[in-house]
């Protein structure tokens, strides 16, 4: 196996009423190698995962209102650069997005940072496994997202709107601002291929709370659907326009 030079990782937590998943979650990553920070955006919570974040010591940032995933994602980041400014982080630290309901299995993320710290990618991908309990029904959205990608980029990925990723400076760079609500993991893939840089998909054993089948997901993969259709469409018409 080839060895993995250490590398600074700031660890970004996206979360949305998840008190009875998130200390599972901070503590699986927390046992990632050079792991340095965790930052935990509470995103319009209306239960108590902002005051069990805090208590599991990670960095807090809080929406007073959802903003959604894309939103919040950003205010990550933000903290991640004060961090920085402060010199509690190195300039050279990688951010790993990782999903507030993984648990335990948070700590098997870990298998993305290791080709980014030896510079065989810029940004990791995780691929899941089939998950339990699993209703499906995810096919129209993915199969958006994977034809968008490859129209635009020529590659195709396995899993397109997997959340967990890790994002070297460089790749950081390139995909922000990131494109709006569910688009972000669409438009960050565009980007950062659009800017040379490389991506890998990673297979990680993870498990997390997957959608139903009653109205309420049904109305959320109609908004993930949109935001990748807009997200994909910003970047068509840009290939169109040109230079500025």
């Amino acid at each position: 196996m080839p060895t993995t030079p250490p590398m600074s990782v700031a660890v970004v937590i996206p979360a949305k009423d998840e008190a009875a998943r998130i200390a599972a979650t901070i503590r699986g990553v927390r046992t990632i190698p050079g792991v340095s920070a965790v930052v935990v955006v509470d995103d319009g919570s209306t239960d108590g995962t902002a005051a069990i974040a805090a208590r599991e010591g990670a960095e807090v940032v809080r929406h007073p209102r959802n903003h959604g995933k894309a939103d919040a994602m950003m205010s990550g980041l933000g903290r991640v650069s004060g961090l920085r400014r402060v010199g509690r982080l190195e300039e050279s630290t990688s951010v790993l997005f990782v999903d507030a309901d993984l648990e335990a299995s948070a700590q098997a993320v870990g298998a993305l940072v290791g080709p980014v710290a030896r510079g065989e990618a810029d940004l990791t991908i995780a691929t899941l496994p089939e998950q339990k309990g699993s209703a499906g029904g995810h096919g129209l959205v993915v199969g958006l997202a994977r034809h968008g990608i490859e129209e635009l980029t020529g590659w195709s990925p396995h899993q397109p709107l997997s959340g967990m990723r890790c994002l070297s400076p460089a790749a950081i760079a390139a995909a922000t601002p990131f494109a709006r609500g569910w688009g972000v993991e669409v438009g960050m893939t565009v980007d950062v291929l659009d800017a040379g840089l490389t991506i890998l998909e990673v297979p990680c054993d993870l498990q997390h709370r997957v959608t139903g089948t009653d109205w309420r997901s049904q109305v959320h993969r109609a908004a993930q659907y949109r935001d990748v259709a807009l997200a994909l469409g910003v970047r068509r018409l840009r290939r169109r326009l040109g230079p500025a």
